[in-house]
């Protein structure tokens, strides 16, 4: 059954990766045009300009204070997670957030559920190719980074990572995967997330992707 007018609210915050952030919005923006009732959002610490990885500025649409009403919340990953970990006025935020709302993440956006402990007994993901800094001595690749964050986190190399109400992506580019996935739990059918991406001309690489999840079938069973 399809959830009429889902919307999903993507939190932009200092130096978030564009992709991680752009790819699930403009993933709702075509499916849009086949259901208008779709909705993507900006969602910001408060109501001002926001500069994104290399300089990008971007317009949230709401503050935390206007407290909008979403489906589904998505934290993007990029080199400000260091310090979202340890934003105590996000954190507050995502805990106001009613159990129907899903929380989602693109890349090192798990990390801040990691921090505050939502990811303990789930499996959740994170992004496995290092950049060279990461892949360095001085650096630590970002999956290896949330396993020291989450230590009770069940890691998964999965690309989209399903654990009931958190819903982790690994990887700058898998904001799209998630996209797709978050039309399938709204209730579309894979007819509608095919068409989608074939008109993103994307359909070749969901075709390839979309085997690439995992459910946590055991905490969903905790759930119930």
């Amino acid at each position: 059954m399809i959830k009429s007018g889902f919307r999903l609210g993507i939190y932009v915050f200092k130096d978030a990766e564009i992709v991680d952030y752009a790819a699930p919005y403009g993933v709702f923006s075509v499916a849009r045009r086949l259901d208008p009732e779709l909705e993507a959002f900006l969602v910001a610490d408060a109501l001002r300009p926001v500069q994104t990885q290399a300089g990008l500025t971007v317009m949230p649409n709401y503050s935390f204070q206007d407290e909008p009403h979403m489906d589904a919340f998505l934290i993007p990953g990029g080199f400000g997670t260091r310090q979202e970990m340890h934003n105590a006025r996000l954190h507050r935020f995502i805990d106001s957030l009613p159990e129907a709302c899903l929380l989602t993440s693109v890349c090192t956006g798990s990390w801040v559920y990691g921090k505050m402990r939502l990811l303990d007994g789930i499996a959740a993901t994170n992004r496995k190719e290092p950049d060279r800094l990461e892949a360095s001595q001085a650096g630590k690749v970002p999956i290896e980074r949330l396993a020291e964050i989450a230590p009770a986190c069940k890691i998964s190399y999965a690309r989209v990572v399903d654990s009931g109400r958190i819903i982790t992506a690994g990887g700058i580019s898998s904001g799209m995967e998630l996209a797709f996935h978050l039309l399938r739990r709204a209730g579309y059918d894979e007819t509608f997330i095919a068409d989608t991406a074939r008109v993103m001309e994307y359909h070749k690489a969901y075709e390839l992707y979309r085997s690439d999840l995992e459910r946590d079938v055991s905490n969903e069973i905790e759930q119930r």
